[in-house]
């Protein structure tokens, strides 16, 4: 795959995204896609470049055109793995060169969340159960109650052995759930 036509195939998919997105994509924000210093240019780039800052903010347009590409990314990779291909060889291309476009490639994304972070809340709040659980089924285990008054429970136990059990359920149930939740993550990325 040559220079232009790794541009070529990562505009594209922009474009793409942007109308499924509902998003407008002028023809001027495609041509600065293009945008190289370097001898593969296909426009002169101070010129390019002067009239994009005259009609743009480069910031804006980077947060944009970055969002593009990366929900392009995603619908590609779910939707066809032989287009995922291509684009990795695209941005390998872009890898040889000095290239805007990498620079929109990289971008990170504020305000989004990362992917799967459901899942990693998911399995937090199950620990919590898990562990607030515990502690309410050893409680009534050992027939432990908190002191409320004259008329409340009033039975005594040492909480030392149900506090150390507890501790090592719980450090169980982290350790467990840190073994699991990359496994988890690393087939869930691989679909």
């Amino acid at each position: 795959m040559t220079v232009q036509e790794a541009k070529d195939f990562l505009v594209e998919q922009a474009t793409q995204q942007a109308s499924l997105d509902g998003v407008s994509l002028s023809d001027l924000e495609k041509r600065m896609m293009y945008f190289t210093e370097s001898a593969d240019a296909t426009e002169d780039p101070l010129k390019l470049n002067d009239e994009f800052e005259a009609q743009y903010d480069t910031a804006e347009y980077e947060v944009k055109v970055s969002r593009l590409l990366h929900h392009a990314f995603l619908r590609v990779k779910k939707e066809n793995p032989e287009t995922a291909r291509r684009w990795n060889e695209a941005v390998k291309v872009f890898n040889k060169g000095n290239h805007y476009i990498l620079v929109l490639l990289d971008q990170k994304l504020s305000g989004e969340r990362p992917p799967y972070d459901n899942l990693k809340l998911l399995g937090t709040a199950l620990l919590l159960i898990l562990v607030v659980g515990s502690l309410i089924a050893l409680a009534e285990y050992y027939n432990f109650h908190i002191i409320t008054g004259p008329t409340g429970p009033t039975t005594h136990k040492t909480s030392a052995a149900w506090v150390s059990r507890l501790f090592v359920a719980a450090m169980a149930a982290v350790y467990i759930y840190s073994l699991v939740q990359p496994w988890i993550l690393k087939h869930l990325r691989r679909k």
